[in-house]
């Protein structure tokens, strides 16, 4: 089993507070994101940006093994991950995880590329956790 883990400091309220997003890696340090990052574009991460980024690594590298599995290998390949957060009620919910793959594989016929896309879409972690179990400990401080 591997874990990785990042965690989020936030201050104040909602709209007017901010946050900070750090990863185990250190790649996020005290990332900055907000209200203003998340909803109206200013500088800064957002939760939906960083599921996109997570979502075109895996997809793409999880098509890099399928390829390998195949005796195939990428010359290159450029994936896209477009998350769309749509109103839900009160709330907001991530409702699409649009990838878009441009790719060059030499000696890959167009069935076989389906095939393997397909595999990689619905077998890379990041697609199975989109529909994932959810578990929370959470714990308040006093202060």
């Amino acid at each position: 089993m591997i874990n990785r883990k990042a965690h989020a400091v936030w201050q104040g309220n909602g709209r007017e507070g901010k946050g900070r997003i750090t990863t185990q890696s250190g790649v996020l340090s005290d990332q900055p994101y907000g209200f203003n990052t998340r909803f109206e574009d200013k500088p800064g991460t957002n939760p939906e940006e960083l599921i996109a980024a997570a979502h075109a690594g895996c997809f793409t590298m999880a098509l890099a093994f399928q390829l390998q599995e195949a005796g195939l290998a990428a010359t290159e390949m450029t994936t896209e991950s477009v998350v769309t957060l749509e109103k839900d009620g009160a709330g907001f919910k991530v409702t699409k995880s649009a990838l878009t793959l441009t790719a060059t594989i030499p000696g890959i016929d167009q069935a076989k590329f389906e095939e393997l896309a397909h595999a990689a879409e619905t077998g890379c972690p990041i697609s199975k956790v989109l529909n994932a179990e959810i578990t929370l400990n959470a714990t308040l401080k006093q202060g």
